[in-house]
């Protein structure tokens, strides 16, 4: 990374003009903020959300006004900055580990900050006119966002997890990225490496055979995703919609190029973050007819705010300890019930005169109290599909009640991971326990999928974990009924359901839930699906 940014030298003092002092730095946070929200919107997808919440980062009243008296103290502008950031990054520090892990952000939001400060360039990915792989401690969401995959080729981070930020905007760009591994800052630079992102793996100086065999599984994944863009379906013919996770209509071309089939998972977040005050149900509207019209199968989540997604109007109890275990999605709409039936009559409305099948669902839901409240606002709103999000260990568990109130399900393996093992995903020290193929995690999948089908609903997931092809297999064996993902990951797993039938599929899932860990539950599953090594995958 370039641009590395110097504490600001402790003990100096300003010039005496405090206010004049003040502003400068305040200008400089409405600098980063603003630059991160022109990045997010160049970007689109789920990056617009990531840059958006960081930006309102930067313009934290509460941080304006550690900085403000820093500076009636007498420090100057960088230092006071650096300051008043480090207060922020202590208290997370101290909010448990899934706060923790937002520090992180704060620091590339100071060092912006301070740099601009002292007349410096900004820290970022390095220009180059040969095309590279980047090598670094960590990459921050705002350059990963505008990473130029024809000059990044890949990148290798210290840091991290598989379903952090970073890992999964790479993902949805296409680009090969190992994060988590240790070693990878004793590279020298100007070594040759070779980055496999499918397998994690990362080998300096590479053997020509090594090469050429990288080469050779690349060719074959690239004939494998010529299956074409029709429905997902397994061999002998069972059905599986193959569906894509959106961040607004941005999004719809590289979905539909990628074959989509519907949406099932529509992030309404873009619309609320990094404002100061609710966006009208006018433009709510707009923004989901955008969506509903260009496809037939829509799946939206409603907000899902809370824990490392605050909104500025939607301030959190001041009393909470742990914001991921407190008022976070549903909870907070409870708190605040003007927002949930704002947005489910703005999707009403969107909704009409459409053909489209709109299924709107409820995040962080807990029991049948929570699940049974969400349907009946969504049917006071008009709506006639309402479903709940597993992804809390208890709503998985006793899925069979939440099944006789709600009209679907979608896991979301992301989440239930982090709760079921206590074990935040943005923790790279952590990694082992966000692998979606822990057989736990399985556990909790595999009833919630029963549940369903037993009531006649539909089950679908939604997290990292149906991008995978062999866990796409396992997921349907299941009983899991569709899967939801990036776009860029449609076509892998198309050709995965081809290429097996649902009996395959059936015996890898039985398979990984005999194993006792990931490592095992991969490699059972994958040897049940011989039909994955000839495709590359």
């Amino acid at each position: 990374m370039t641009g590395a940014v110097p504490e600001p030298p402790a003990g100096r003092r300003h010039a005496g003009d405090a206010d004049a002092e003040r502003d400068r730095a305040l200008a400089a946070l409405e600098t980063v903020g603003a630059d991160l929200e022109e990045r997010g919107a160049r970007a689109g997808g789920e990056a617009r959300d990531v840059l958006a919440a960081q930006a309102m980062m930067a313009r934290d009243p509460g941080l304006a006004g550690v900085v403000t008296d820093r500076i009636a103290e007498g420090l100057p502008a960088p230092r006071a900055v650096f300051e008043a950031f480090n207060v922020f990054h202590a208290a997370l520090s101290r909010a448990g580990e899934y706060m923790a892990a937002r520090a992180a952000d704060l620091d590339d939001i100071r060092d912006r900050a301070v740099a601009f400060l002292l007349g410096m360039p900004a820290p970022g990915v390095p220009d180059s006119d040969e095309p590279f792989v980047l090598v670094a401690r960590d990459l921050a969401p705002a350059d990963t966002a505008l990473l130029d995959p024809s000059k990044v080729l890949a990148f290798v981070t210290r840091d991290g997890g598989p379903t952090s930020h970073t890992a999964i905007l790479a993902r949805a760009m296409g680009v090969p990225a190992v994060v988590a591994c240790g070693d990878c800052l004793e590279l020298p630079d100007g070594t040759m490496v070779l980055v496999d992102g499918t397998s994690g793996e990362v080998r300096p100086d590479p053997t020509e055979q090594e090469t050429a065999a990288a080469h050779a599984a690349a060719e074959a994944r690239a004939a494998a995703l010529d299956v074409g863009t029709g429905p997902g379906a397994t061999a002998d013919g069972h059905r599986v919609p193959l569906l894509a996770n959106i961040g607004g209509p941005k999004d719809i071309e590289a979905a539909l190029s990628c074959g989509a089939e519907g949406v099932g998972l529509f992030r309404t977040e873009f619309l609320f973050l990094g404002r100061t005050t609710a966006p009208s149900e006018e433009e709510q509207e707009a923004a989901y007819r955008a969506v509903l019209e260009a496809f037939p199968h829509v799946v939206v989540r409603t907000l899902d705010a809370g824990a490392d997604k605050p909104l500025a109007f939607l301030p959190p109890p001041d009393d909470e300890p742990n914001p991921a275990l407190g008022e976070r999605g549903l909870r907070l709409m409870h708190s605040h019930p003007g927002v949930l039936t704002g947005q489910l009559r703005a999707l009403a409305r969107a909704a009409a005169g459409l053909d489209t099948e709109l299924r709107v669902m409820a995040p962080m839901v807990a029991d049948v109290a929570e699940t049974r409240s969400f349907v009946a606002a969504c049917r006071a709103a008009g709506l006639s599909s309402a479903g709940v999000m597993i992804e809390i260990p208890a709503a998985a568990l006793r899925a069979a009640d939440l099944a006789a109130e709600a009209d679907f399900f979608s896991l979301g393996t992301n989440d239930l991971a982090q709760y079921a093992f206590a074990a935040d995903r943005q923790i790279s020290g952590l990694a082992r326990f966000q692998d979606p193929w822990q057989p736990a995690l399985l556990d909790l999948v595999a009833p919630a999928a029963r549940a369903a089908t037993a009531a006649g609903k539909d089950c679908g997931v939604c997290g990292e974990a149906a991008g995978d092809p062999a866990l796409a297999c396992v997921l349907t064996g299941l009983g899991v009924t569709s899967l939801s993902m990036s776009a860029r990951s449609l076509p892998r797993v198309r050709a995965a359901l081809a290429a097996h039938t649902l009996d395959q599929c059936r015996r890898a899932a039985e398979a990984a839930l005999r194993a006792t860990d990931a490592d095992g539950a991969r490699t059972g599953a994958r040897a049940e699906l011989p039909g994955l090594e000839p495709l590359g995958l």
